[in-house]
């Protein structure tokens, strides 16, 4: 029988693309057809833009879907997936719009397709307003494949903000994932910090990690820079992380004209600093990326910190499918425990 149309409030909670995109990943994992309606309706520019379309298309391309609405600033969207298949694909935004989520949208459904793919996206790697490709690579693979995923990551060019130019190829293979409880955060392995630039003097990345350098009483070889060269630029992202045993956390902190780059690498540090002597285990960003492998696992938790709109959004939402709960309640003073089951 076939399943129920699912109406969705994309201005909902958050009311921002995660929406879009966890309806989009569940609507193929369940095979179920939904209509998301007021898409970014709170937005300065509401409805759909370049990068979400390419997240439907992409979408669509593994779902053999019916999609209507998928245009330049639609408010509403119809989607009725009617497949699940691997292979081949390229997708490209055509700005400088997060590749990660694009890959962010197909890589849960892929880990349940009927064969391996290979996913090549061509956009921004490390933009302000998603997480980076750094942040990826350092945070979220590392525990998706201790809960059972097979996804190797390749960035074969970086892509800054405003010129992006980025390119990315993602392999995944059929997995079935398995509940994992991450609360403690283990030994500390170490700090890290690695500055690009593009088309912006070096002298830019090299006060960046020296500052934090300073700052954390790093040695030498934990902190790199990059220079990228004038094609992806002009721009600037230094990332600064802290790896333990059981989980990893990097902030970035991207450099604006007027701003110097001590200011950069303060801000960066300060966040890592406010993480490390928090109660959390999983940060902020992690915690929501973790929300729908958790769903698909059936199981698992984490302890965070206050949690976002963001992750509230995203757990109302992965609700009102068919799959595990997400619960989220207060653990302490200042954390919180996520849980699926």
């Amino acid at each position: 029988m076939d399943k129920q149309l699912l109406v969705i409030d994309g201005a909902q909670g958050e009311g921002g693309g995660q929406i879009l995109r966890t309806a989009l990943s569940l609507s193929i994992l369940e095979q179920r057809p939904i209509r998301i309606e007021r898409i970014r309706a709170g937005r300065a520019k509401p409805g759909l833009m370049r990068q979400h379309l390419t997240c439907v298309k992409a979408a669509a391309a593994i779902s053999a879907a019916d999609v209507r609405g998928a245009e330049p600033g639609s408010t509403t969207l119809e989607f009725v997936p009617q497949a699940l298949v691997g292979g081949a694909q390229h997708f490209a935004i055509g700005t400088a719009g997060s590749a990660m989520l694009v890959l962010q949208t197909v890589l849960p459904p892929l880990l349940r397709a009927d064969g391996p793919s290979r996913i090549t996206i061509e956009g921004g790697t490390h933009n302000m307003l998603a997480p980076s490709a750094s942040f990826i690579e350092r945070c979220f693979l590392p525990i998706l494949r201790r809960m059972g995923a097979e996804v190797e990551l390749e960035v074969e060019r970086v892509g800054l903000y405003p010129a992006g130019g980025g390119r990315i190829v993602a392999k995944i293979a059929p997995s079935a994932l398995r509940p994992l409880a991450l609360d403690a955060r283990g030994e500390r392995r170490g700090i890290g910090a690695e500055a690009l630039v593009a088309a912006v003097p070096e002298h830019v990345a090299l006060r960046e990690i020296t500052r934090v350098a300073d700052r954390f009483k790093l040695r030498r070889e934990q902190v790199s820079h990059r220079d990228l060269g004038t094609r992806t630029g002009p721009g600037n992202v230094l990332s600064v992380w802290a790896e333990f045993d059981q989980v990893c956390e990097l902030v970035t902190s991207y450099g604006e004209r007027g701003v110097a780059a001590e200011t950069v690498a303060d801000r960066a540090a300060d966040a890592l600093q406010a993480w490390l002597e928090s109660e959390a285990v999983v940060g902020g960003h992690l915690a929501d990326q973790l929300l729908l492998p958790m769903a698909m696992a059936g199981g698992g938790t984490f302890v965070c910190g206050e949690p976002s709109a963001h992750l509230r959004s995203n757990a109302e939402l992965i609700n009102r499918f068919d799959g595990a709960r997400i619960g989220i309640r207060a653990e302490g003073r200042h954390a919180h425990r996520v849980t699926a089951s």
